[in-house]
């Protein structure tokens, strides 16, 4: 039978001190990079297994993360998951995903089942509405980050969130630039936080280029799940034959609209150009090509899970209270030429 690798064992082959591989493992306490990596491999070359119920019960803590997200299918919001899941899985920890499909109860009830099984923490994934523990007494417990969701306490936690203000104000211009004169903004129905700062980007980058709008005439509100979709598309674009642009606030919608619009015979992007949100892959494949803003979503889940494990492990640190904003980029393709 062949004989567990132990701590101690790590120390030997390391030639680091039993502590030294322990900060390592728990990535807890000062220890260089170089150090870091020696330990890591040597945890992977012999197979050494951690004991977390003993270590759970000697720390106490579950080493489990929640994730609230409230759409598993939405590119973005799966795509930053998947990075959150891993860079946790790599520090020691398991993560608990709860897909709330945008529900009120919904989440309320997910929120009670993460306190219940002793969650280290919760990472919180956008909503229409800001984020608090309301329904639970959960908040006196655990610590929690928000990514494009504003918690109601400020001081209690640390907000993450892309620049949604200027890629929508970056977007716009790019149409206009590309001689775009009377721009729509064409966005769900559903309000949201960062949904509502790309409106501001829209209209203000209009107002900067001295077009006159407003936010009746140059916004299109849609439920692209809604029977008659597709009717009030086409409906709304015979009766506005002046639309020469669209920024649509994700490619989801972006990708419909070239769909509806080329069935329509609009001829894309001489007739009207189009630009999305959140370079989604299928983007690429659409003719014309879609023209898109790029969120760093590996930059937000590691400031995510970077500074939820912080107040994990000091609930005073510096960085609670803070918000941090993540750049976006323009991937200019086809449909914007």
């Amino acid at each position: 039978m062949k004989k567990k690798v132990t701590i101690k064992d790590l120390a030997k082959l390391s030639g680091f001190s039993v502590a030294t591989v322990s900060r390592v493992i728990n990535d807890n306490g000062r220890f260089s990079e170089e150090t870091r990596k020696r330990v890591l491999d040597l945890i992977q070359q012999t197979g050494y297994q951690m004991n977390y119920s003993a270590k759970s019960l000697r720390m106490k803590k579950s080493f489990t993360i929640g994730v609230l997200v409230p759409d598993i299918s939405n590119f973005f919001f799966g795509e930053v998951v998947q990075k959150i899941e891993e860079i946790l899985f790599n520090k020691g920890y398991s993560t608990i995903i709860c897909n709330t499909a945008r529900n009120n109860k919904k989440e309320s009830a997910y929120l009670q089942m993460l306190e219940g099984k002793g969650v280290d923490g919760i990472i919180v994934i956008s909503g229409a509405e800001d984020f608090s523990f309301e329904e639970t007494d959960a908040e006196k417990n655990i610590p929690y980050v928000c990514i494009d969701r504003e918690p109601k306490e400020k001081k209690n936690t640390i907000f993450i969130s892309s620049n949604h203000y200027q890629g929508a104000f970056d977007a716009t211009e790019l149409l206009i630039s590309a001689g775009c004169k009377s721009p729509l903004i064409v966005m769900h129905s559903r309000k949201s936080p960062y949904a509502l700062g790309r409106e501001d980007g829209f209209f203000d980058a209009l107002k900067k280029n001295n077009i006159t709008a407003n936010r009746t005439h140059n916004k299109l509100e849609l439920n692209i799940y809604h029977s008659d979709f597709k009717n009030q598309v086409i409906e709304y674009f015979d009766l506005h034959k002046e639309i020469d642009g669209i920024f649509a606030i994700n490619d989801q919608i972006a990708l419909e609209l070239i769909f509806l619009l080329k069935r329509k015979g609009v001829q894309l992007p001489d007739d009207i150009k189009i630009i999305g949100f959140d370079n989604t892959p299928h983007g690429k494949y659409s003719v014309p090509s879609l023209t898109s803003i790029w969120q760093n979503s590996s930059e937000i889940a590691c400031l995510a899970v970077k500074n939820l494990l912080a107040c994990i492990n000091n609930p005073n640190n510096s960085n609670v209270g803070k918000s941090f904003i993540v750049p976006v980029e323009k991937v200019i393709r086809d449909s914007t030429m």
